[in-house]
């Protein structure tokens, strides 16, 4: 099939008239243009549309076939060109944002429902990964927006201040590490931790930090959750590195708790994009909503 939305357009016009000329005019064409376009439809399908008489046109059942299924396209047709100018206004669209696992299980839920229920028009793909990659995302154009940690390279990229995220040491009551106000990554590393899923970025970066001491993290379970991986630490499963929001969720538990004496425990989260300014305007507002205090 060779034709366009002005040819549905015009064969349209043409069948409710019941006469091309009139059919015509709808369209604003000239009869000969008209007459043209619905021969090299017919030659295209390979079949006849219209029968022509003395008193206009009458379709085939053919013809009757396309103009059903004309309308149902020129209805989407108009649906779609609704939807993008809502999209070029930046009124309607779908944020990609990157985040680490601490801001998308600590600071985000409340932040991103919020905003989804006051903006029924934008929508939010939401994706967990390490701080790095989500730099090299932001970079590569695969994202809008990230929340990343200030230990990585955001050169590059535009930051906003998002959140203080420390990390904390969780142990057991009676754990050996308790007698020491400040331990060291490297201290805990002879000891049996409680970790993260695999596929979590704090999970990963946490072993990285690891790898860079020439060591492993004896890990003797793995959970989904900082919930779940504080109530084992609490019944002296091994430790766990979390952030300060998730202990302040778990106050009730009977936990030791030390900061880490590592620069990179002493973290803040930032809120990057490779411009803000030339954001859509929906992902502007989104902006908007994580940067308040």
């Amino acid at each position: 099939m060779h034709f366009d939305l002005v040819d549905l357009r015009l064969y349209l016009n043409v069948f409710d008239a019941g006469n091309i000329t009139a059919g015509a005019e709808r369209s604003h064409l000239s009869l000969a243009a008209a007459s043209a376009r619905i021969r090299a439809m017919e030659a295209s399908l390979g079949i006849g549309l219209l029968e022509r008489g003395r008193r206009g046109i009458s379709p085939t059942p053919a013809g009757k076939a396309l103009a059903q299924h004309a309308r149902t396209l020129l209805l989407y047709a108009e649906h779609l060109q609704q939807d993008l100018a809502e999209y070029a206004k930046g009124v309607k669209g779908q944020v990609r944002l990157l985040c680490n696992t601490s801001a998308l299980s600590e600071y985000l839920p409340e932040l991103l429902a919020d905003f989804l229920r006051e903006r029924p028009q934008v929508d939010i793909d939401c994706l967990e990964l390490p701080s790095q990659r989500i730099t090299h995302a932001l970079r590569q154009g695969a994202a809008e927006l990230g929340i990343v940690s200030d230990a990585v390279d955001t050169r590059g990229l535009q930051v906003r201040p998002f959140r203080d995220d420390p990390l904390i040491l969780a142990m057991p009551m009676d754990h050996p590490l308790s007698q020491q106000s400040a331990p060291s990554f490297d201290d805990t590393l002879a000891y049996d931790y409680v970790g993260l899923a695999s596929h979590s970025a704090l999970a990963v970066y946490l072993e990285e930090q690891a790898l860079h001491l020439g060591l492993r993290m004896q890990l003797r379970i793995r959970t989904e959750g900082f919930d779940a991986a504080l109530r084992m630490v609490a019944r002296g499963a091994g430790l766990a590195v979390v952030p300060l929001a998730a202990l302040e969720r778990n106050r009730q538990l009977a936990l030791q708790t030390r900061p880490l004496g590592e620069p990179w425990a002493r973290r803040r989260l930032l809120l990057c994009a490779r411009d803000f300014a030339t954001l859509p305007l929906y992902a502007q507002d989104l902006c908007q909503a994580l940067h308040k205090p």
